[in-house]
C-alpha cells in the first residue's frame, strides 16, 4: 500500500457553498452538518420532527444533533418527510444546493422487520424524490446518495464485497436499499449523464459499514446499547455475538463522502469545459463506492464488546433468542475501488476507532452532557485530529488539481 501522500484541502471545496443534508438530525447527519459548518459552508438541513411518536427510533433526550445546538446554528433547519416530493422540490428550489448528500432513511435492520411499508417508502420512494427535486431545479450540483454495505446479496463469503457483485437483501431494510440503487443508477443513466454539459448534475452511491462513533443513541444499535448499559453500571446484553461487521468510526466514512463529491464536483467542472478526460473521469465517479475499514477492523459483535470494555470495564450478558429475525453473519466489504479511484483509505483501525468512541461517551457522560458548548467543542476535537491526518494519494485521472 502507497504510504503519504497529499493533505485533502476540503476547505477550498466547501467554503461559501450552500449544502444540502437530509436526515441531519440523525447520527451520522449530525457528525456531517458540524464538520460542514467547520469549512465554512452554508449548511441547509431537512429531516422529520425530532418528535418519538413521529420516529421512535430516538428514545433518548441526548440526540447529537440538539446536544450540538445545530438548528440554531444552520442556515436552515427543515422539517419534512423525504417522502414528501412537493416539499423536497421547495427545499431545493429555494436555497439551490450547490451539494447533495442524502442520508435520510430508516437504518434498522430489526425495524425494517417491524414496519417493512415505511422503510421501502422512506428509502426507496424517498431517494427517487431527492433526484427529481434535483433534476427539476436543473442547475450545477452534486448528489452522494448514502445506501448500506446490506445491499448487497449476502452469501456469507469469507471474501469481501466489490461493487460489481449482485444486489439483493433478504430482510426489508437490505431489500429497499439495493431498490434504492438501481433509482440512483437510473437517474445518472437516463437525465445526468446525457446532459451533463447542459445541467452539470453528478450522483454517486456511498456504501458504509456499520458506522461507530461518539453521539449514536439509536435503539437497535450494538455500541450504543453498550454505552447505555455500562454508563448505568448494568451487564450489557449481547444478541447474536459471532456476527462480523467491517466496523469503522463515523468521521471515516464522512471523509469519504466529502472526498468523493469534491472529486464529482472537480471532474463536472472539467467536462463542461470540454476536458474529455475529465468526462471520462466523472463517468468513473458517477457509480457505487464502498468506504470501508481495513479487513483487520472486520471483528465479532462480542470482539468489539470485549474491546469496548477494555477502555470501559464491565459485565456481558447471554441474550441469544432463538428464532430471532435474521442478520448476516458476515459482512466484508472490498474498499479498492475508493482506493485506486479516488486515493481514498480508512486512517483509523479499529483499537483507535473504539478508543476514540469510547472516549467521546465518557467525556459526554462526565461533563458535556447538557451543555452545547461542550459537546461542540467535544466533537469539534474528534474532527479536527481525524482530519489532521487525512491524506490522500491524488489518482492518476484526477482533473481540475484533485
Amino acid at each position: 500500500m502507497r504510504k503519504g501522500g497529499a493533505r485533502m484541502d476540503l476547505t477550498s471545496c466547501f467554503r461559501g457553498r450552500t449544502v444540502l443534508v437530509t436526515g441531519h438530525t440523525g447520527f451520522k447527519g449530525s457528525w456531517l452538518c458540524e464538520w460542514l459548518l467547520l469549512l465554512g459552508a452554508r449548511v441547509v438541513g431537512v429531516s422529520l420532527p425530532a418528535d418519538p411518536d413521529i420516529d421512535p427510533c430516538y428514545t433518548t433526550p441526548y440526540a447529537h444533533f440538539d446536544q450540538l445546538d445545530l438548528s440554531r446554528r444552520l442556515t436552515a433547519h427543515i422539517e419534512a418527510d423525504v417522502r414528501d416530493g412537493a416539499a423536497l422540490h421547495e427545499a431545493v428550489r429555494c436555497h439551490r444546493p450547490d451539494f447533495v448528500f442524502h442520508l435520510a432513511a430508516q437504518p434498522l435492520v430489526l425495524r425494517g422487520y417491524r414496519e417493512p411499508r415505511w422503510t421501502v417508502e422512506t428509502n426507496v420512494i424517498g431517494t427517487l424524490n431527492v433526484l427529481e427535486a434535483v433534476r427539476q431545479a436543473a442547475a450545477p450540483c452534486v448528489v452522494i446518495a448514502i445506501t448500506t454495505d446490506k445491499v448487497y446479496a449476502n452469501r456469507n463469503w469469507d471474501c469481501a464485497y466489490r461493487e460489481t457483485d449482485p444486489l439483493g437483501g433478504h430482510d426489508p431494510y437490505s431489500a429497499s436499499k439495493a431498490a434504492a440503487e438501481h433509482v440512483i443508477a437510473s437517474y445518472w443513466a437516463s437525465f445526468f449523464a446525457p446532459a451533463v454539459q447542459e445541467l452539470g448534475i453528478g450522483v454517486a452511491a456511498a456504501r458504509g459499514g456499520n458506522v461507530i462513533g461518539g453521539g449514536d443513541w439509536a435503539a437497535d444499535r450494538i455500541v450504543p446499547d453498550t454505552l447505555r448499559h455500562l454508563a448505568e453500571g448494568r451487564p450489557v446484553p449481547l444478541r447474536n455475538p459471532g456476527a462480523t461487521r467491517p466496523w469503522q468510526h463515523v468521521l471515516e466514512l464522512l471523509g469519504g463522502y466529502l472526498h468523493l463529491a469534491r472529486s464529482i464536483a472537480l471532474s463536472i467542472e472539467a467536462a463542461r469545459a470540454g476536458d474529455e478526460a475529465g468526462r471520462r473521469r466523472l463517468e468513473e465517479l458517477c457509480s457505487p463506492f464502498n468506504f470501508g475499514p481495513a479487513l483487520d477492523s472486520n471483528r465479532s459483535v462480542g470482539e468489539l464488546v470485549e474491546e469496548i470494555m477494555r477502555h470501559w470495564p464491565g459485565e456481558i450478558r447471554d441474550a441469544s433468542v432463538c428464532g430471532a429475525p435474521k442478520e448476516a453473519g458476515k459482512l466484508n466489504l472490498s474498499i479498492d475501488q475508493a482506493w485506486h479511484v479516488l486515493g481514498w483509505r480508512p486512517q483509523w483501525e479499529f483499537h483507535q476507532t473504539v478508543r476514540e468512541t469510547v472516549a467521546w461517551y465518557r467525556a459526554f457522560y462526565t461533563h458535556a452532557r447538557g451543555d452545547p458548548s461542550a459537546v461542540q467543542a467535544l466533537t469539534q476535537e474528534q474532527i479536527e485530529r481525524f482530519t489532521a491526518g487525512m491524506r490522500y494519494d491524488a489518482p492518476a485521472a484526477t482533473v481540475g488539481g484533485g
